[in-house]
């Protein structure tokens, strides 16, 4: 699967080729469309903020970030992280001229953000409506100019599940007209059904959706000759004899020419949930096929390679490094919750990271500074040039995170500074961080800090692990991540041990690359001036 890959993860085999994932980031619930022969995609982006990345691409295969469409939310608690909150499971459509991404809060309800130009800025947030547990809307226009809205439950806030509702919607998009109709109860044949997208063909209507839940689950197709059902529904795409679990939540796309292709994630653990590109085709009956048959079951499988969907355009990969030029901060960068001016700035090619109070005891989880971006490769490491001036009870350093997080850190505690590496695993708990090494740092002013990820096959029994060099029988991969340090940029370190990045149910995100700086003794004044931020 992924042994042959170090550095950039590049899905564009360059032969005409294209390998999955598409793009080897944490990248829940997309979605995407084509307008003329452009494509975009979105997706999910929790607590992180600016929200709803916004990618672009010509081919399907070759992605570029351009732009996010939700700068913040019209909710004061989202100053301070919200792990596993935020922004879930967008839809994006294209109507009129405009362009609208719905999507839900779980705690707070049903939004919408809209655009003419979505390499540029979107309008603010609009709220649909404010209700605990509706998820996963996606908007849908009818030919006779009737506008609806189908969307889920979660049962962890509504204490509904597996159910799909439609409801009838403004023309301009901004309202609920009604509370909902059921459509489908998916509890007996298709549990969990979630994340409905909707499509119209030849006078049917037609719901995707996933089920049986993220990793286990299937996607299922839905049709009626009524938006308000019945709905007869059929399994499409599984797992099958693929190493590829789930596949879940999605979109379907379609070219110029009339080819169709599927968009959906696979759950990779610690890597988070990664994007994934099927060939899809319908049939004389109606239905759809999706990925290839290879046992004639009539239930498509995910395909690891396949031919490109258009030929000719240049292989791109995400923007990773940041030197800092030209004074801005890189598009790839999110913050833990809404940006503050206060958090940094940037002069002379150089970030400062400003030192952000927070009460004592206070972790990584909790400091809405923490900047970070999406992992991009299966194996690499992060390097970074700190020059520091820390006051009494601050710490700045580098970690993976993601709710939960593993990080190395510069501290300052009464004059004494020391390197810590220091683990975290976020489960709702008031659960103490794990020192795995506590040494002094033999410079005060300038340190040089890495991180390295390696990926490894994990199979899980009974609670424990054995670990693997091939996917022979595995059920996940291990994101194995380790720190070092240097005081001259060319000889490194280790601090600490190798340990398995573990992602937290709580937070539905994969590990992200960060960067922070925090006190916890109340003195301001502190910081840390990042030169670069680089990849191999």
């Amino acid at each position: 699967m992924f042994e042959k890959y170090k550095g950039k993860w590049t899905s564009d085999q360059g032969d005409g080729t294209y390998k999955n994932p598409i793009l080897f980031s944490d990248l829940s619930d997309p979605d995407a469309i084509r307008v003329g022969d452009d494509y975009f995609l979105t997706a999910s982006s929790f607590t992180y903020f600016p929200g709803l990345p916004i990618f672009h691409s010509k081919d399907l295969v070759n992605w570029k970030l351009v732009s996010y469409a939700v700068r913040k939310l019209p909710y004061k608690c989202y100053d301070m992280p919200q792990h596993g909150k935020g922004v879930w499971a967008p839809a994006m459509r294209y109507h009129d001229g405009m362009f609208y991404i719905t999507f839900s809060a779980p705690d707070e309800g049903l939004f919408v953000v809209r655009t003419d130009d979505p390499f540029g800025e979107w309008e603010d947030v609009i709220v649909h409506k404010e209700v605990k547990g509706w998820i996963d809307p996606c908007p849908f226009w009818d030919d006779d100019g009737n506008a609806y809205l189908v969307r889920g439950v979660a049962r962890s806030r509504s204490g509904l599940k597996s159910k799909l509702f439609m409801h009838r919607m403004s023309p301009d998009g901004t309202r609920l007209l009604d509370d909902g109709v059921l459509v489908y109860d998916g509890r007996i044949h298709n549990p969990t059904i979630e994340g409905p997208k909707m499509y119209k063909r030849n006078g049917m209507y037609y719901i995707f959706a996933p089920a049986g839940g993220v990793k286990p689950g299937w996607q299922v197709v839905l049709r009626s000759k009524n938006i308000y059902g019945p709905y007869e529904a059929k399994t499409v795409l599984h797992q099958g004899n693929t190493l590829i679990n789930g596949p879940h939540q999605g979109a379907l796309v379609d070219t110029p020419e009339g080819e169709n292709w599927f968009i959906h994630f696979r759950d990779c653990d610690g890597y988070g949930r990664m994007t994934y590109l099927e060939p899809a085709e319908w049939t004389e009956d109606g239905w759809i096929k999706m990925g290839v048959d290879v046992d004639d079951d009539g239930i498509g499988e995910p395909v690891d390679t396949f031919r490109k969907p258009v030929l000719g355009q240049e292989i791109t990969t995400p923007t990773i490094d940041d030197f800092f030029k030209d004074n801005k901060l890189g598009l790839q960068w999110q913050w833990q919750a809404h940006p503050r001016k206060e958090f940094y700035s940037i002069e002379n090619e150089k970030l400062r990271l400003n030192s952000f109070t927070l009460k004592d005891g206070s972790l990584l989880t909790d400091a809405p500074n923490l900047l970070s971006q999406l992992m991009q490769s299966p194996n690499f490491t992060m390097d970074t040039k700190m020059e520091l001036d820390l006051k009494d009870g601050d710490s700045a350093g580098i970690c993976i995170t993601g709710g939960s997080y593993y990080c190395l850190r510069v501290e300052n505690n009464g004059g004494e500074y020391s390197l810590t590496q220091a683990n975290y695993f976020y489960d709702g708990s008031d659960r103490p961080e794990e020192i795995s090494a506590k040494i002094s740092c033999k410079d005060k002013n300038t340190v040089y800090l890495r991180l390295k990820m390696e990926y490894n096959y994990r199979k899980s029994f009974f609670g424990l692990s054995d670990f693997y060099s091939t996917p022979k029988e595995y059920s996940g991969l291990a994101a194995m991540v380790s720190f070092y340090v240097s005081y001259d940029g060319e000889n490194y370190e280790k601090v600490g041990d190798t340990v398995e990045y573990k992602v937290s149910k709580k937070s539905w995100v994969g590990g992200r690359c960060g960067l922070f700086c925090i006190n916890t003794k109340n003195k301001d004044g502190g910081y840390t001036d990042v030169e670069y931020v680089k990849f191999e």
